[in-house]
């Protein structure tokens, strides 16, 4: 399936989610090319819409492998494997985390501005991205939402490599993909236009009103 743009990949999808309008959904976007696609399927279901913001945390000595993930309100979620093979001493791990916590509360500020984050206790969080590659971000994603206290976690995205959304789909209530591709090199090749989401189209689509 090849989706014209972020915009037409969140209409489809929302129609495969008509099911949980009346779950008291909260939409979460994954910045930035998932807003674009969460905000028809917000609009469709009634549900507000907000942005799960996630960094990974990287080993200090091979940052490029995660040993876990921090969201906001401190919240953090780790593979405990990966932390005791890294051998990484307390103040590396502190300064990894200061960093990241720093670019979260710039992210927020930047995405929200001075709105409140939409609360997620007893809700159902459907976390949207505009596709998956290898699932890591997704997946801490959504064990950030599950710790802010949603009692649901679905994760509903255009496109994604079959073997990457049979894995996920063990670790969420619900996966919505509209196309799993046994071939898969990149997101941007599903979609005819993959331009950048730039942070000021992001701040102006969660600007837009999503319930009546």
């Amino acid at each position: 399936m090849l989706f014209t743009d972020r915009a037409e990949a969140g209409r489809l999808l929302a129609e495969r989610l008509g099911h949980q309008r009346g779950n008291r959904p909260v939409v979460l976007a994954l910045p930035r090319g998932g807003v674009p696609v969460a905000h028809p399927v917000a609009h469709a279901l009634d549900a507000p819409l907000d942005v799960v913001l996630v960094r990974k945390l990287g080993v200090p000595s091979h940052p490029e492998v995660a040993y876990g993930a921090l969201g906001e309100d401190g919240v953090r979620v780790l593979n405990t494997d990966v932390l005791a093979a890294a051998h990484a001493g307390p103040g590396e791990l502190e300064h990894t985390e200061r960093t990241a916590e720093t670019e979260l509360a710039r992210q927020a500020l930047r995405f929200r501005g001075d709105r409140p984050r939409v609360p997620l206790d007893g809700c159902t969080a459907i976390l949207v991205d505009d596709g998956i590659a290898t699932g890591a971000t997704a997946s801490a994603a959504c064990r950030v939402a599950a710790a802010h206290g949603a009692a649901r976690v679905v994760l509903a995205v255009p496109v994604a490599p079959r073997d990457t959304a049979a894995r996920l789909e063990k670790t969420v209530d619900e996966l919505v993909c509209l196309s799993v591709p046994e071939v898969f090199f990149a997101v941007g090749e599903w979609y005819r236009d993959f331009s950048q989401t730039t942070d000021d189209e992001v701040v102006g689509i969660l600007s837009r009103p999503t319930t009546p």
